[in-house]
């Protein structure tokens, strides 16, 4: 009996413990709080450019429009606002129902839902699981090529297309793989999390990070990609080395393993088997996946002035200068091609696209919670005033300064809000414009946040990558934080330094 008691007394415990609010609730009390500050932070605004950019050095105080009742109406009609509100060319008040230009996130909304039909489609096929699958199994007796190998691809998926739940499906994979080439559980743990991880975290043109800040920046997804780039394959080699060097440790002397050895390791090692080759229809989606990425960067990188060297020039005939619409309408057409080639069939292929769709709802609605949110400040005219008030705070700052500035002031933004697509929504509006006042380039920006919110997603406990990964590798929580930490160190000197670089070099 009194065992019994203490078990129901544990359940209740666990029925208690704390557990971390989804982007969604957060974004909905950021939503209240910021309507609620509203009321307290003095309205005003900058003169702006026939391009709707500020101007330094003109701010000045304005009059706050409506009563309470109006103030009311705008929280209530946040939302919508957040999806498909249109600003007035004279007034500058978003409203569903103004004339003017697009406020709302309607094109990065519907992109992100078609992105989801696409991934959804191409997972179904069963050709991307199965060829990092037999990737992994050729390389069985070759640890560190192993490792480098699953990494490498981990991380390209994740620069590309945000790769990084999906990783979750390949510990039942490679755990016993590492296990049998005489590695530890962590190793495992390193290769999927950091792989992916570091990918995101240097987003060439990932569409749910990059792509996101990007639109809310105001500038093309292309911009910037060079930097992004470099900063991809220097990070990647670090992470990759990082965990080799510890696998190599591990290898040659097993006691000073982080988590040491479970009972059983060994005979789960021995239960790996080779997976089934690719089929002729697997090669063809995975050479259309490949070919549908190429060209969604072809066509958003601005060719003349990334050629020349100048923001300016004007764009060669051949340039596409494609943005959400286009990109939405591609990944629709491409979903539609994997399954033809997949011989899905209509009725599957119907299902999957609504499926991969209502999948990717979540991350679509935090955008648009967020872009709710700066409707609310630019309604309240409180924008400017916050953007005046970091004016002020980093004025004669370097620009090198500068950047490595906007990559520390979100590394707590991304804790509070692990929704990356709801971060940059929600953080842009205010660091694009004061890229503009330090003199660097809001693509510059654009990687710094990117940065900042992929290094806090290696470790924090509040996204599924990480916990959830440890929990299927059996390793402990904290070991693994103590396995990452001088990683993250490394890591974000050489962010900074890449950042600053770019700040500099603009």
């Amino acid at each position: 009996m009194e065992l019994e008691q203490r078990s129901e007394e544990g359940r209740k415990g666990e029925g208690r413990k704390f557990v971390f609010p989804s982007a969604l609730t957060v974004l909905a009390v950021v939503t209240i709080a910021v309507w609620a500050l509203a009321f307290v932070i003095p309205a005003g605004t900058y003169r702006r450019t026939p391009a709707g950019d500020p101007v330094q050095g003109t701010y000045h105080r304005a009059a706050a429009p409506g009563d309470f009742v109006h103030r009311l109406g705008e929280l209530f009609l946040a939302p919508v606002n957040g999806l498909y509100g249109v600003r007035d060319a004279a007034t500058g008040q978003v409203a569903p129902d103004a004339a003017g230009t697009l406020y709302g996130s309607a094109g990065v909304f519907l992109f992100v839902l078609a992105i989801g039909a696409f991934i959804t489609v191409v997972f179904a096929t069963g050709a991307l699981d199965r060829g990092i699958e037999r990737l992994a199994h050729r390389l069985r007796t070759r640890g560190a090529l192993l490792i480098a190998g699953v990494m490498t691809v981990f991380s390209l998926l994740g620069t590309v297309e945000g790769f990084a739940e999906e990783t979750l499906g390949f510990y039942g994979l490679l755990v016993p793989l590492m296990l049998a080439l005489g590695y530890d559980r962590m190793v495992a743990t390193g290769a999927i999390i950091l792989g992916a991880g570091v990918g995101v975290l240097a987003s060439t043109v990932n569409p749910f990070a990059t792509g996101v800040a990007s639109s809310a920046a105001g500038v093309s997804l292309g911009d910037g990609i060079a930097l992004r780039f470099a900063m991809w394959l220097v990070l990647t080699a670090v992470t990759i080395g990082y965990v080799v060097r510890y696998a190599h440790r591990v290898r040659t002397r097993p006691e000073r393993s982080l988590v040491g050895f479970l009972p059983g390791d060994r005979e789960l090692a021995a239960a790996a088997e080779e997976p089934p080759s690719l089929t002729g229809l697997q090669r063809a989606v995975l050479v259309l996946v490949a070919l549908v990425f190429l060209f969604m960067i072809f066509s958003v990188i601005p060719w003349a002035g990334a050629l020349t060297g100048r923001a300016d020039a004007a764009p060669y005939g051949w340039e596409l200068d494609w943005s959400f619409a286009q990109l939405a309408a591609l990944f629709l057409v491409a979903a539609v091609l994997v399954g033809l080639v997949a011989r899905l069939g209509e009725q599957r292929l119907s299902s999957l696209v609504v499926q991969g769709a209502g999948d990717f709802v979540s991350p679509a609605l935090t955008i648009v919670l967020a872009r709710g949110i700066t409707v609310i400040m630019n309604n309240a005219r409180i924008t400017d005033t916050v953007l005046h008030a970091v004016e002020s705070a980093v004025a004669g700052t370097a620009a090198a300064a500068f950047a490595v500035m906007v990559f520390i002031v979100n590394l707590p933004l991304a804790f509070l809000i692990p929704s990356s697509s709801g971060h940059a929504t929600l953080a842009m509006p205010i660091l694009a414009p004061l890229a503009d006042f330090a003199g660097v380039s809001r693509s510059v920006v654009v990687t710094a946040w990117s940065a900042a919110s992929g290094w806090m997603n290696l470790w924090v406990p509040t996204t599924a990558v990480v916990v959830g990964g440890v929990s299927l590798a059996k390793v402990g929580y904290d070991r693994y934080l103590r396995f990452v930490w001088p990683l993250l160190a490394v890591l974000a000197v050489v962010i900074c330094a890449f950042v600053a670089f770019g700040a500099m070099a603009t």
